[in-house]
């Protein structure tokens, strides 16, 4: 049976129920606990921590699902979840303060599957692309930047 994605992604996207224990026991529906990210152990807990901080910090999420390679036991996404940003967000780099900004993040998750639930996931997140349209980072050279195509222009 195919790794149902969607399911991966409406559970961080999707309200969770109030009560803690109810959401953590949605997470352990997918996800070994502990479950390693990124060479990291978290447990059920802790991913509804993380969930709450993403459902807070974007405003009416989506997800789109670009490309799923299923090998049985690991499975490859890679996806874009955008919102507009309306609460503090954690990235690579730091807390981005709420910009008010359409954010729109790459993801690619690496997860592997153990007895059907995910046990553990590399993943990799595009922030250089949202962190510059919210304003937080400027990108020398970008096509939008008057003086870097003055500069190309004239050979500088």
């Amino acid at each position: 049976m195919p790794f149902d994605v969607q399911r991966l992604l409406r559970l961080w996207t999707d309200p969770l129920p109030g009560d803690d224990g109810a959401a953590a026991a949605a997470f352990r529906e997918l996800y070994s606990d502990p479950v390693t990210v990124n060479g990291a152990s978290l447990t059920a807990a802790d991913l509804v921590a993380r969930a709450r901080g993403m459902q807070a910090a974007l405003e009416r999420p989506e997800h789109e699902v670009l490309s799923v390679v299923d090998a049985g036991t690991s499975v490859a996404v890679a996806f874009r979840l955008a919102g507009v940003q309306v609460g503090p967000l954690e990235t690579s780099v730091g807390r981005l303060p709420p910009t008010g900004q359409r954010l729109d993040l790459r993801i690619i998750d690496v997860v592997t599957l153990a007895d059907g639930r995910i046990s553990g996931i590399w993943m990799v997140v595009d922030w250089l692309s949202a962190l510059a349209a919210a304003g937080a980072v400027h990108m020398s050279g970008h096509v939008d930047d008057p003086v870097a195509q003055a500069g190309s222009r004239s050979g500088t």
